[in-house]
């Protein structure tokens, strides 16, 4: 049996409509340097941090306000022996109302602990997740990968450990 896939949960006084719209806001919470758009159907972008990571993700499912679906078309990572680890995998955002609040349970389906990025691609998410994209939901800014700098300690790691 395979372990279970990452999920983090973040639960929130702002609207449904107000999570899904700083999800889609892939470039106010998880980098800058994003290429492409990010909020429909179809759509596709690219994410790179420096040399160390890159890949390519097309939006699969959108239920407005309710769940975005993203497949990782393509992926390279520098610091692991199979470098395409992430390739085919599907982060996923569903969000619903629970108790007046609303919850957001981001679940990386395919990033399991059999992954040599797991412990990094679990401390990375979890800062994207529960700090960056709940403080772009919560205040209006989270806090991407500038251009260029490390935002996370694990990035700081990364990029110490090339």
């Amino acid at each position: 049996m395979s372990a279970p896939n990452f999920t983090t949960v973040i639960i929130v006084d702002e609207s449904p409509q107000e999570v899904f719209d700083a999800v889609t806001n892939v470039r106010a919470w998880w980098s800058e340097e994003i290429e492409g758009n990010s909020a429909k159907l179809n759509d596709e972008f690219d994410y790179h941090y420096e040399d160390i990571h890159r890949c390519k993700v097309k939006i699969t499912e959108v239920i407005p306000n309710q769940k975005i679906v993203w497949l990782v078309e393509k992926n390279y990572f520098k610091f692991t022996e199979d470098k395409t680890e992430w390739t085919g995998t599907h982060p996923t955002f569903e969000i619903s109302e629970k108790d007046g609040k609303t919850e957001l349970r981001f679940t990386h389906v395919g990033l399991v602990p059999e992954y040599e990025c797991f412990e990094i691609c679990r401390g990375a998410w979890t800062n994207y997740i529960g700090n960056s994209l709940l403080k772009l939901i919560t205040t209006g800014k989270g806090e991407p990968n500038a251009t260029g700098k490390p935002q996370t300690e694990n990035e700081k790691k990364l990029s110490e450990k090339e």
